[in-house]
């Protein structure tokens, strides 16, 4: 389809195609452990099913509600009897109930511990234009995501595999960087934030010597017909509609040691995989998909270029 936002990449996919296939050898999944927030519908479960068809031996399910947690391990055990599948009711707003999450997975594993974590869980709060927000409404929600996300980070952290490296995707949106329609100036700060959170948290793990680097990457994940989308008013706003195995598929992809490269991008899941590759060295050098100060010359560490602080 024509893309219908400015994209680097020429090919804009509204569906999943055959580079994002769990058959392709490079995104096997095999005794991987994966952990997703938000996984009981919509695009957290068609990405424990995407990950269970590459093989992944384990995969938790945390949601709010227990029947589409019970609903979603049960499709994907009858379909990949290879997939131990762990199912846990959790408000990621409750710190005491992502600990205890997160910690009966690790047992589930038999201490083998995260290797993935897929980071959906959020909401998106009141939708009123500023100048009729209510403060505790307003701040609430920004507040609520970010507990979400500190909470997760933190368990993650701690029951995450002693591997070499272990990769977060942080499920964000676009509105992190863009402005749509009046009223979400609430969800816009949380996602922002919810960036800076992850990518701090990838940042900080570079100074852990127990445990091996944390590959952070933050996607767009498109406009696709969830629950919450709905409540924004996406597909039917946009006129437009992206189909759900398109993140789920990109979420693998980002596993990948071909999406090294990416660490740290803010990426959207309709952009062609292969010509992404392809671009890797100007992307490198220019710094491209980060959220920053534009104009400011980055080196390949990350830092301003000539500047020795």
């Amino acid at each position: 389809m024509a893309a219908p936002f400015p994209s680097p990449t020429r090919t804009w996919h509204d569906n999943t195609y055959a580079s994002l296939s769990p058959s392709n050898p490079h995104l096997s999944q095999t005794d991987k452990a994966v952990l997703i927030t938000g996984g009981g519908t919509g695009i957290g479960a068609a990405t424990a099913h995407t990950f269970a068809a590459a093989g992944a031996a384990y995969i938790a399910l945390l949601g709010r509600r227990a029947g589409p947690l019970v609903e979603t391990k049960a499709s994907i055990e009858r379909q990949y009897p290879h997939t131990k599948v762990f199912t846990a009711p959790t408000d990621v707003t409750v710190q005491a109930e992502v600990e205890s999450a997160f910690k009966a997975f690790f047992e589930f594993t038999h201490g083998k511990g995260i290797n993935v974590l897929v980071a959906g869980a959020a909401i998106i709060g009141p939708q009123v234009t500023i100048d009729r927000a209510e403060s505790e409404q307003f701040f609430g929600a920004i507040e609520a995501n970010l507990r979400g996300a500190l909470y997760t980070g933190q368990a993650f952290l701690k029951y995450r595999a002693e591997t070499e490296e272990t990769v977060v995707i942080d499920v964000n949106s676009s509105a992190a960087h863009v402005n749509f329609a009046p009223g979400f100036a609430s969800y816009t700060i949380a996602k922002w934030a919810a960036y800076r959170f992850w990518d701090s948290l990838g940042f900080e793990s570079l100074e852990k010597k127990k445990k091996g680097k944390v590959r952070v990457h933050h996607i767009q994940p498109g406009v696709v017909d969830t629950d919450m989308n709905r409540e924004a008013g996406g597909v039917k706003a946009m006129g437009f509609e992206d189909h759900v195995s398109l993140p789920a598929g990109f979420t693998l992809w980002l596993t990948s040691p071909q999406a090294k490269f990416l660490d740290g991008k803010f990426l959207w899941a309709n952009w062609d995989v292969d010509e992404l590759e392809a671009m890797k060295e100007e992307i490198k050098k220019k710094g491209l998909f980060d959220l920053q100060l534009v104009g400011w010359p980055f080196g390949e560490k990350g830092y301003v270029s000539g500047w020795n602080a």
